[in-house]
């Protein structure tokens, strides 16, 4: 079948014919306004090519039905990629202007592709006979999968439920938009801007350097500002000895998405959750946690409960005596107040530096942002035998990306990357993995040729002041680490269909290759490679290194009370029938359910309702916020495999987890994929030995 071409709507050519270097984008040649014209022509271009896949004559097979599909989509593909990554990454009031225009748009596309009757006819026809078909283990699983993925998206409703589904679906595609928009505005909106020396209190000079840089941008040369990029934040809360500056700047963090008016999420949330409740009894599921969890690791919503509320009890045992000890400190210091969650970080750091000889800033002068970069790309290069190389002088879709080449042991180009690792208005906070093209090796004449993955790490860390280096915490390089398995699993990637490439895997498995490439951050000779003093060169201290060992489940109780009332918080909406969901007042039903745990009214959950992204800017992690503590047993008992060679660079060990993991996409099943590597499932104890809740 020859490609369909977009002929009556006239666009940018450079949205689709990639022409920069290593076949990246030529962002230079793209316009924010050029974005609606391409989208114009894409959607009809797209449909058509669907039609004639459902409209053929010819009798339904794998190559003109599932690899006909696989191929469809080129210029829909790369306006979509290019778009919703600066829509979240580099952002302005034209892009978020289309982004609600193009929300339900895509969501009525969508329905359009996974309800015509005809498609998913041919679909179920293979589906029925796939024992004959004389598949490989690859082309089952992705019929298997596109199979599913036409029934979960309501392909065998009858046509009133299937209309009613494409309309909740639209309506949640907008809800989901308007509610990241809001977030990303009190973000960006907010700076406590400090006047005096005073107001700078107990703050090291690093943070000190990063305020000055932030309040300088946001156009108070002279001044420091607090912002709410994690980044600052939480050190100013850590250091700061202004308990008032304090306490105000917390307030502001956990009110986001809670404003008046416009930027009102409750209304926004009340109504996702809902609309998510009816979705899932339109398919047949009793709630739409039951739903979401059909096809993970997981399962059903009473085995994540199982997980969540063994570590729950758990954590919030280890949560009061660590209390306990902060009220003691508080005392000693000859104060009478009790300990509120703008408190906690600041007498916690103070506990750790009397309890283990160490506090935050006697290792920061060590974790340089450019150094603990390189720490990551020297653990990829000598686990997987790679080589990444940065290209200067490469514009992408803003000065601060940066991009790298990604070779093979045999010097051939397998990948591009692409970090973008500074915060700014434009951004949305946290950080994440993406893609602007995925990895697939379906060469063929439709416009669709054999590709490498160009991956992209998105993170918010503070600038410097000019001349300063950037330093970070532990806790933001194991969020690089973190994040840099998420790409090195898309970049990876070993598969023939672009559905299943890279992270395409169930959302309870896509965190284990993150979570575990965390742990070579700790491994000693990392370490002392690469956490340099920023001023002498001097590697770090084995003291140093030690106090950090002994010190690395300290304050295990609060992070992991933090996490497990978000998530136990998220399954609690998702598990809510359609009547049960109908007038819902989102901020009560979480202060129930935070009653019902026994929340420590020390500690606030990592992410309230009304600012949680993962949840409710969309359903990649609604009912799937566990997913993280789920990877997280997968993780430690992985990251043993190589603890019991004795070598945590083992060759054969890293082969196994390459080809079982880093590589094979979602052409496995998790749980296979896993034992291939393993052996053997894991238990939770892994993980609760891994927390210090043992």
């Amino acid at each position: 079948m020859s490609p369909i071409t977009a002929t009556t709507t006239e666009f940018n050519p450079a949205i689709e014919d990639w022409q920069g270097p290593f076949g990246l984008p030529e962002f230079a040649a793209i316009a924010d306004a050029d974005f609606e014209a391409a989208f114009a022509a894409a959607l009809p271009v797209h449909l058509a090519e669907i039609n004639a896949i459902a409209d053929n004559p010819e009798a339904p097979n794998f190559e003109n039905t599932i690899v006909a599909l696989e191929r469809a989509g080129n210029l829909l593909n790369r306006a979509a990629s290019i778009f919703w990554n600066l829509s979240s990454a580099n952002t302005n009031d034209t892009i978020q202007a289309l982004e609600r225009k193009l929300s339900p748009e895509m969501s009525r596309h969508s329905s359009a592709i996974s309800m015509n009757a005809a498609l998913f006819a041919r679909i179920d026809a293979l589906y029925q006979q796939r024992e004959t078909l004389g598949l490989d283990a690859e082309a089952s699983r992705v019929l298997e999968l596109t199979w599913k993925s036409f029934v979960r998206s309501g392909a065998r409703l009858d046509a009133n439920d299937q209309a009613r589904l494409a309309a909740v679906n639209e309506r949640l595609a907008t809800l989901g938009t308007a509610f990241s928009q809001n977030v990303l505005a009190d973000e960006s909106a907010y700076a406590l801007v400090l006047e005096s020396d005073e107001d700078l209190a107990g703050l090291p000079d690093f943070l000190i350097s990063s305020m000055a840089a932030a309040a300088e941008e946001r156009g108070h040369p002279g001044k420091h500002a607090v912002t709410l990029s994690r980044s600052i934040i939480e050190p100013f809360l850590t250091f700061s000895a202004r308990r008032d500056l304090r306490e105000e700047a917390f307030k502001a963090w956990i009110a986001r998405g809670a404003g008046e008016g416009e930027r009102d999420n409750r209304p926004l949330v009340a109504e996702m959750v809902k609309l998510r409740a009816e979705k899932a009894a339109l398919l047949g599921y009793a709630s739409f946690a039951h739903f979401k969890l059909d096809n993970t690791m997981a399962k059903t919503p009473e085995n994540v409960r199982a997980l969540l509320e063994t570590m729950w009890g758990k954590a919030r045992n280890r949560a009061a005596e660590e209390a306990v000890d902060l009220s003691d400190l508080i005392a000693a210091e000859g104060q009478n107040h009790a300990v509120a969650p703008w408190d906690w970080r600041h007498y916690s750091e103070k506990v750790r530096a009397a309890r283990f000889d160490f506090n935050e800033a006697e290792i920061k002068p060590y974790l340089q942002l450019e150094k603990m970069i390189a720490a990551a790309f020297a653990t990829a290069e000598k686990l997987f035998g790679i080589t990444i190389r940065q290209q200067d002088g490469i514009k992408a879709y803003h000065p601060d990306v940066r991009v790298f080449e990604v070779l093979n042991a045999d010097g051939k180009r397998v990948a591009v990357f692409l970090g973008d690792y500074f915060a700014r208005p434009s951004k949305r906070s946290g950080a994440w993995m993406s893609s602007f093209q995925d990895q697939h090796r379906l060469a063929g004449a439709s416009g669709h040729e054999e590709q490498i993955p160009f991956v992209l790490n998105v993170m918010n860390f503070a600038k410097a002041a000019a001349g300063k280096p950037v330093l970070i915490t532990m806790d933001d390089a194991r969020t690089l680490f973190h994040e840099f398995g998420h790409a090195l699993h898309g970049m990876l990637s070993n598969v023939t269909y672009p559905s299943i490439s890279g992270t395409s895997v169930s959302r309870d498995f896509v965190e284990l290759p993150s979570q575990l490439f965390e742990h070579w951050l700790t491994v000693p000779s990392i370490l002392r490679e690469f956490a340099v003093h920023h001023d002498t060169g001097e590697p770090i201290p084995d003291a140093l290194l030690e106090k950090l060992r002994a010190a690395g489940k300290f304050n295990k109780g609060f992070s992991n009370v933090e996490f497990t009332s978000s998530a136990l918080v998220d399954m609690a909406f998702h598990a809510l029938t359609p009547e049960d969901a109908a007038e819902i007042d989102p901020q009560a039903f979480e202060a129930n359910v935070l009653a019902e745990i026994g929340m420590p009214s020390e500690i606030v959950m990592r992410h309230a309702t009304l600012h949680f992204g993962h949840v409710f800017s969309g359903d990649g992690y609604s009912a799937g916020y566990y997913s993280y503590m789920w990877s997280g047993v997968l993780d430690s008992d992985a990251f043993r495999a190589f603890e019991e060679t004795g070598d945590p660079f083992d060759r054969v060990t890293a082969e196994k987890l390459h080809r079982h993991i880093y590589s094979s996409g979602g052409s496995m099943d998790p749980e296979d994929a896993y034992i291939a590597y393993r052996g053997k499932l894991p238990s939770p104890e892994a993980l609760i030995e891994k927390e210090g809740l043992a």
